[in-house]
């Protein structure tokens, strides 16, 4: 086989022999397999996963997620075939079944889709714009960003193709997917594939004059998922969130929707110095407030303190079984009190195992 070919069966053998073990399957069922994959290869470059293969491979890539606290769930990742989709239209109805199926009246359940792979020296058939399916937009204006300053690339793109928002804070994005280098096309998301929260505080009536809210579900949408040697460069999937992600991040960071000064404002902080430790008590009240909407709501939430002692039994998972647990430490400590977590005393080798996620050139 040509070199590129001998790469793709080394990368294919080497994933067969394990997801098979894990499997349980009999080595016999493993050598016919691939040797079937060998054929594939040989005869079009490439081979076509199981389902069985594409499902175990997605659970694994989470598992592999070095970036993720919350992995000790990786066997229940659903996963949805979506491979035989081939225009704009049969994408954005896999990805609203999706979000439908996840966001399950704020019971969220973890799942991916994954669509067609982009194959060897072919250019990426389908690609989805979104970062996550669900974001706010993002606009200047003479005042400042209205909106999330982490959409304004995103928001200019979508405008550009037509779309039109309302110019709020919340303004809901829309999905774009792009084929074969087309034009790409955008739809807006259908009302029941997006669940908002509105933040109250169980302690602080007047915490809802701030009208901050945020969407139920993570979902990623801008990675790729590589099995095996193949890449399939669309496969949305989603967690639920820990709270610290809104509320200690999408809500406080000053790049972002930077509400601790209008919180310390509520609050009667003294922000004229940080001897006071405006910025640590305004960062509290506003965590408490995310986690005690979500739940108040019926959505599926984790503080960062559980999240870390779940980390913590997928790692002595990960050693009953024989493998290391690898990580990225910057990412899995929480960005709110850290010290207070686990996590925070140990310390991970930061190497990536296949399958995996990884990022991909931004396509706008």
């Amino acid at each position: 086989m040509p070199d590129n070919k001998t790469t793709l069966y080394e990368e294919a053998e080497t994933f067969i022999a394990q997801c098979y073990e894990e499997l349980g399957k009999p080595d016999r069922e493993k050598n016919i397999r691939l040797e079937e994959v060998k054929r594939q290869i040989d005869a079009a470059g490439a081979y076509e996963h199981t389902f069985e293969e594409l499902r175990h491979g997605a659970r694994m890539a989470w598992r592999n997620s070095n970036r993720c606290i919350g992995r000790l769930f990786w066997q229940s990742l659903e996963v949805f075939d979506a491979r035989d989709a081939r225009t704009e239209g049969e994408v954005a109805s896999a990805v609203f079944e999706h979000m439908r199926y996840a966001t399950n009246g704020g019971k969220v359940r973890s799942a991916i889709t994954v669509f067609a792979p982009s194959l060897c020296n072919e250019k990426s058939r389908i690609r989805i714009w979104n970062h996550q399916l669900v974001r706010y937009a993002g606009y200047k204006s003479e005042q400042g960003v209205v909106g999330d300053p982490a959409s304004l690339a995103f928001t200019e793109a979508c405008v550009e193709l037509g779309w039109r928002g309302r110019g709020t804070n919340y303004d809901v994005l829309p999905l774009v997917v792009q084929i074969d280098g087309r034009k790409p096309e955008w739809f807006a998301l259908p009302d029941d594939t997006v669940l908002e929260v509105p933040l109250t505080h169980p302690e602080i009536p007047s915490f809802g004059e701030l009208a901050l809210r945020w969407y139920a579900v993570p979902f990623i949408a801008d990675m790729k998922l590589e099995i095996g040697g193949i890449v399939y460069p669309a496969a949305p999937f989603n967690g639920w969130y820990m709270g610290t992600e809104i509320g200690a991040r999408n809500l406080a960071d000053a790049g972002r929707y930077d509400k601790l000064p209008a919180v310390a404002a509520l609050l009667g902080l003294d922000t004229a110095t940080n001897t006071s430790l405006w910025k640590d008590r305004a960062l509290l009240e506003l965590n408490v407030a995310v986690i005690h909407s979500y739940k108040k709501a019926g959505v599926s939430i984790v503080d960062h303190h559980t999240a870390a002692e779940q980390f913590t039994r997928f790692e002595q998972q990960e050693r009953n079984n024989g493998r290391e647990a690898t990580g990225r430490w910057s990412w899995l400590i929480p960005p709110m009190s850290p010290a207070a977590t686990p996590v925070w005393h140990k310390s991970y080798r930061d190497v990536q195992l296949k399958p995996a996620f990884a990022y991909q050139e931004v396509p706008y």
